[in-house]
């Protein structure tokens, strides 16, 4: 919301910059950070909101820094900024922790409504009670956005849970990736389809115990089978 503190890690000056400029048009308060050592101390000591975070930083790398807050528990939402358009460094920073991720250059645009769409899921406390949802084995708590699979906790991500959670809340249904987008993210998201596979590999490690499973549409999308 606005007044939250989004930290900008990035040594490329005119990236914090334009990130900066469109962040406050939009009522952020913003830090700009340029190594992924300050990163880690500021994500301990200040109370932000969200991180975007730099892969190629000196010393340590933005995947080293997004490894260590969540060895850490740190909870802060990172989204990954990447130069290079491959699946490789958007799965390894998802696998580490990551939220989200944005291929460099970036539309401004884009990394505000990313910005947003995540802070709008992280908001819990402005909601009302929603309860919990079960399907077969699984059991997502809709406030606390936690899951469980026969009583055992399953720790899903903030934008993967949206994910399941819109599945799970039409088993059967087949959802388009643009819908699967539009419906997780928020009308507002400047997303390729791919980020919505990516979420779906991440999603299935890690709710591999459920007898819940998610199916490959092909040519259309996915759905949900309990």
């Amino acid at each position: 919301m606005p007044g939250d503190l989004i930290l900008v890690v990035d040594d490329e000056e005119n990236i914090q910059d334009i990130s900066r400029m469109y962040l406050e048009q939009e009522g952020y308060e913003v830090r700009g950070i340029d190594d992924g050592v300050e990163a880690v101390n500021a994500a301990r000591t200040l109370n932000a909101a969200l991180m975007v975070l730099d892969i190629m930083l000196p010393g340590m790398d933005g995947f080293a820094v997004c490894h260590t807050l969540r060895k850490e528990n740190n909870p802060i939402p990172i989204i990954i900024l990447t130069a290079r358009d491959e699946d490789a460094d958007k799965i390894m920073g998802l696998e580490l922790g990551a939220d989200d991720y944005v291929i460099k250059p970036f539309n401004p645009h884009e990394l505000v409504a990313r910005v947003k769409a995540i802070l709008r899921r992280e908001d819990y406390q402005n909601h009302p009670l929603q309860g919990v949802l079960q399907v077969g084995d699984m059991e997502l708590d809709l406030d606390q956005h936690t899951v469980r699979i026969a009583h055992e906790p399953a720790y899903l991500r903030t934008q993967e849970f949206e994910v399941l959670r819109v599945l799970a809340e039409n088993p059967g249904r087949v959802f388009k990736r643009e819908q699967l987008l539009n419906l997780a993210w928020g009308f507002d998201f400047y997303g390729q389809t791919r980020t919505v596979d990516m979420h779906i590999a991440q999603i299935r490690r890690k709710i591999v115990k459920s007898k819940v499973r998610i199916e490959t549409v092909i040519g259309i999308g996915y759905k949900l089978i309990s």
